[in-house]
């Protein structure tokens, strides 16, 4: 890891307050709530990658040390649950789309995202598929869930159609105790407000312990 003396970003300070965190004596202490244990960690979405590579080497330090993590893509829940959508389902979506498109861009856009609410905003939708892969990584790993932890990112593909806030109230409790860390494309506004790629409108009830 980057020594703190030698910091060149805020996203480099954040990831080390969050490692400290995480390594802390006591066990994690990354929740500002007990029994709550998620936490976010915004990032510019120009530095997706950049991102990326700071997670991976975290990553790779905590399995040096013995930790088991799991790190879920939403963008590849998502595409897993329309790939396994009937045939046809996902055809008439995208002929749909190009229609009203043709007549209003803005239209179109509307259409998706109403369709897309289903899937990602709903308790059946992505939240199933997190929880089903966060309760094999459970049984995957029996007598090792003390020094587990969870990482959900590549949210940003998900745009504009999706909000963790949604995603989080049907995963609390469900998470096995184990610690959640958010990879969060977006900006912080205030103490617990934050704005999905510096775009949307700020949502602002967040209760995870923010790392910016």
């Amino acid at each position: 890891m980057i020594d703190p003396l030698f910091y060149k970003s805020q996203l480099e300070s954040a990831i080390h307050d969050l490692r400290k965190d995480l390594l802390f004596d006591g066990g994690p202490r990354i929740s500002t709530m007990r029994n709550y244990g998620f936490a976010i960690l915004p990032y510019d979405p120009e530095k997706e990658f950049e991102l990326r590579r700071h997670i991976r080497r975290l990553m790779d330090e905590l399995c040096g040390m013995g930790w088991n993590l799991l790190f879920l893509s939403l963008h590849r829940l998502f595409m897993d649950m329309l790939t396994a959508e009937p045939a046809g389902v996902i055809d008439s979506f995208i002929g749909r789309e190009r229609r009203l498109h043709g007549k209003d861009p803005q239209r179109g856009l509307q259409y998706l995202k109403e369709r897309m609410v289903s899937y990602i905003e709903e308790p059946h939708g992505i939240a199933s598929l997190v929880v089903q892969r966060i309760d094999a990584f459970v049984r995957e790993h029996p007598d090792g869930m003390d020094n587990a932890l969870i990482f959900m990112g590549r949210a940003g593909a998900l745009y504009p159609y999706f909000r963790y806030s949604a995603l989080l109230r049907f995963l609390d409790g469900k998470t096995g105790n184990i610690p959640v860390v958010l990879l969060y494309p977006g900006e912080r506004q205030g103490d617990t407000g934050l704005t999905f790629m510096g775009e949307l409108p700020a949502d602002r009830d967040y209760r995870p312990r923010i790392y910016s």
